[in-house]
């Protein structure tokens, strides 16, 4: 008993007044995410609409939120955390409103695209909010515990979605909207902006100008934003495809919803353990390992035909995705210059928009066209080429957290053709 109040000290002890405030309001917010969950079930089985027409939709999702962190990342450096959050909850809730009420194949694209905005305007915010507050020492428990409240809301979410379902779908679009107002309430009520408004010294005013050269130039960042691309090309097949194929096993949507609840129940009971399994671990290596582990998992659902294995291969993904999360995390904070962190959290989140509108509808593609098997040997083959990549990219990705964490403020970004730099890397 003393070991696990120890254990428990030690993954929750010391972290911010304000971090808790940001956790609950995730956790109430992802109690409520029922909508992204079964909106493949919902387009298809009770619009009506084909396989082709939803991944559309969902890929509209997607396009709708590149735009969305784009702006989210910009207005959270300029004109706040704070006001950037607010903003994109409220709109994110009336819109899904407005989704959940359309009917015709055009409104509800449209709804899509502008809840995709909204809803995702939010991410970079959060992200920089977070690294503002937490300590640098903190912040790997700290993304530890809010991805386990994301999962922990995902995984009841996904049960009673399953259940609302069957009673009435518009139900999930309400208590969805209900849920991110609550959690815009929470963030009026008690949590402060927390972006420096002091006065930018003249490097930081160039670099503020310059903002997006840089990052467009920053070859290391690019390269990890990328490599995320591909992962989360192949992760999000799990709301587009894997319930339509589930859908062709004749396995009903409350299986779905209990199934893919699997992936949040692990990462509850598992996740806080993991930033001490991989703490002192090669950051690439743990990456490259959790390409794999979700390459396969993913790889083998061409195979599944029933629920039980069909939840085999959600826990050998989800696996992947606790390796994944924590090392993305703590990256993303130390690839980032002070003075641009929200536009490095917007690009970073970039690239699951991308992701997000190009999953669905290239999954439909192959799907259809292909095969399913060659969808989901293609996420494996896909995992791999990934993993491999890390390994390469690994060392430069080091060197840049380095420099940046000594010096203090935005460097020369690394690029391909520049030789090692002196700092060692992070352990």
């Amino acid at each position: 008993m003393r070991t696990m109040r120890s254990w428990f000290r030690d993954t929750t002890g010391g972290l911010p007044t304000t971090f808790w405030y940001l956790w609950s309001g995730t956790l109430i917010n992802r109690l409520g995410s029922f909508v992204l969950v079964f909106l493949a079930i919902y387009l298809t089985q009770e619009r009506g609409f084909s396989a082709s027409q939803a991944g559309l939709v969902i890929g509209l999702w997607g396009v709708g939120g590149a735009f969305g962190t784009t702006a989210g990342g910009t207005l959270a450096d300029r004109w706040g955390r704070r006001p950037t959050l607010l903003t994109a909850h409220v709109g994110a809730a009336a819109m899904m409103l407005a989704l959940g009420l359309a009917r015709d194949l055009w409104a509800v694209a449209l709804g899509a695209l502008l809840l995709g905005m909204f809803a995702e305007a939010a991410r970079p915010a959060f992200g920089a909010m977070m690294i503002d507050v937490v300590p640098a020492k903190d912040r790997l428990r700290a993304f530890s515990l809010n991805y386990w409240a994301i999962n922990l809301g995902f995984a009841c979410a996904a049960v009673l979605a399953g259940l609302a379902a069957q009673a009435d779908y518009l139900l999930l679009f309400v208590v969805d909207a209900g849920t991110m107002l609550i959690t815009a309430l929470i963030i009026f009520v008690r949590v402060p902006e927390t972006r420096q408004a002091g006065a930018p010294t003249a490097s930081a005013a160039k670099v503020s100008r310059g903002a997006l050269r840089t990052i467009l130039t920053d070859r290391v960042y690019l390269g990890f934003v990328a490599l995320n691309l591909f992962a989360a090309l192949v992760f999000l097949q799990h709301i587009s495809m894997l319930p339509i194929a589930m859908g062709d096993s004749g396995l009903s949507p409350a299986t779905y919803g209990s199934v893919i609840a699997l992936n949040g129940i692990l990462i509850v009971v598992g996740q806080l353990f993991v930033p001490r399994l991989i703490r002192g671990r090669s950051r690439s290596h743990v990456l490259a390992l959790a390409s794999v582990v979700m390459g396969l998992g993913f790889g083998l659902t061409a195979f599944a035909g029933t629920a039980w294995f069909y939840g085999l291969t959600v826990l050998i993904w989800t696996v992947g995705e606790m390796l994944n999360s924590p090392s993305n995390s703590t990256l993303i904070a130390e690839l980032s210059p002070a003075d641009l962190r929200g536009r490095y959290q917007g690009v970073f989140s970039l690239s699951w928009q991308i992701a997000g509108a190009s999953a669905p509808i290239l999954g439909g593609l192959v799907r259809e066209h292909a095969g399913n098997d060659a969808l989901w040997y293609g996420c494996a083959a896909l995992g791999v080429l990934t993993a491999v990549a890390h390994l390469v990219s690994g060392p430069a990705r080091e060197r840049r957290a380095a420099d940046l964490r000594r010096s203090g403020e935005a460097l020369t970004p690394v690029t391909a053709d520049r030789g090692p730099q002196p700092a060692e890397a992070l352990a």
